[in-house]
């Protein structure tokens, strides 16, 4: 006859591994951000799917159960190259089919939809294993490279800090609000810090590989402001573009050239929207009329400027077309809602006004955003 205090240790020991299960997420998120050497984690997930299998035989099912053993599973998914993810669903398979000789498969055994849970998870991370092995990225560095690909778009699409009586702002949003984009900033303060210039860009695509060209196009254009005289920039920047010779080889951009001296500025296009200037003297937003072809499309291009100069409480406005392109609509009616909705900014303050047009315009748009607003605060 069992004691009643041999029957209360499975069940402790049960609750105790339930409870074990729910630091699980935890743990492979710490290890995904610091994880250890493929051949510590290989062995680690494979003395891992040994010891449950041994504490399942010890204990019975009903404290360790043999749905378990997909821990390991994920674990090789997630940190494991492709060879070694192998590895460790074999040793899976051998440790779950021991459970069924050892318990047996129905009640009071092995339950049949462990196995079949076992199977989809292990086709899953295999999968996974192959996908990111087969980019390149193998193993946890993977997400390594796409972190550290995100935060350099951050940092170089920051404006640099500009002189009183001079603000600007900058919003990028990815599409269906992902880590990558396609729309990028790129800015520097030039002749001596009394010119900012500034890039807006549109790379074709989205997602990663947009966010992949975008990254290596901001640093280009990143390095060509203030290189060459403003004229030249933009087809500077087409002649680059054209060389790379991309499946999706185009951009739009629209460049920018402020004089913190004098207010007076110059806008170039690519193939982009027209930038959007407020007079403070008339109280009302107008286009500014800059037209050439995208970048990327042809390889020697002249590109023509318009010109003007910023008051005191004049702005002028950059954007991307996500911001104002609907399928089934035409382009001016999404540029004459952004205008409206610029006229509110104008009556609350330009501060802030990055963030608050794009949520305001396209808050559930499913295409790359990005806005850039430059004012004389006075």
């Amino acid at each position: 006859m069992t004691s009643r205090g041999g029957r209360r240790l499975p069940r402790r020991l049960g609750a105790l591994a339930v409870a074990a299960l729910a630091f699980v997420p935890g743990l492979v998120t710490r290890l995904r951000r610091r994880p250890p050497p493929p051949r510590v984690a290989l062995v680690l997930l494979t003395v891992l799917a040994v010891a449950l299998t041994v504490a399942t035989r010890t204990l019975g099912l009903s404290p360790v159960p043999a749905a378990m053993l997909v821990v390991p599973v994920l674990g090789a998914g997630l940190l494991l190259e492709r060879r070694q993810t192998r590895l460790v669903l074999v040793v899976v398979a051998l440790c779950f089919a021991y459970d069924v000789s050892v318990h047996g498969i129905g009640l009071g055994g092995v339950r049949l939809g462990t196995g079949i849970v076992l199977l989809i998870t292990a086709g899953v991370a295999y999968e996974f294993a192959r996908a990111r092995e087969e980019t390149g990225l193998s193993g946890a560095s993977g997400e390594g490279v796409l972190v550290e690909l995100r935060q350099r778009l951050e940092m170089q699409g920051r404006l640099p800090e500009l002189p009183a009586p001079w603000r600007a702002e900058a919003r990028l949003c990815p599409a269906g609000g992902g880590p990558f984009a396609g729309d990028f900033v790129a800015s520097a303060l030039t002749g001596g810090g009394r010119c900012l210039e500034v890039v807006l860009v549109d790379v074709s695509g989205k997602g990663v590989a947009a966010g992949t060209r975008a990254l290596l196009l901001s640093g280009a254009l990143g390095g060509l402001l203030g290189a060459v005289p403003p004229p030249d920039f933009l087809p500077a920047a087409n002649a680059y573009l054209d060389r790379q010779d991309w499946a999706e080889g185009f951009a739009t951009a629209v460049h920018v050239v402020l004089s913190l001296d004098d207010g007076r500025y110059t806008v170039a296009s690519a193939g982009h929207p027209p930038p959007a200037v407020f007079d403070a003297g008339s109280g009302r937003w107008a286009l500014v009329q800059a037209e050439g072809p995208a970048l990327g499309l042809l390889p020697d291009v002249h590109y023509d400027t318009s010109s003007g100069q910023l008051e005191r409480g004049d702005a002028l406005m950059l954007y991307t077309d996500g911001l104002v392109e609907v399928p089934g609509r035409d382009l001016g009616v999404g540029i004459d809602k952004l205008l409206g909705e610029a006229e509110r900014v104008v009556t609350r303050g330009f501060a802030g006004g990055a963030d608050w047009l794009v949520q305001r315009v396209s808050a559930d748009s499913n295409d790359d955003r990005g806005l850039v607003l430059l004012w004389h605060a006075g």
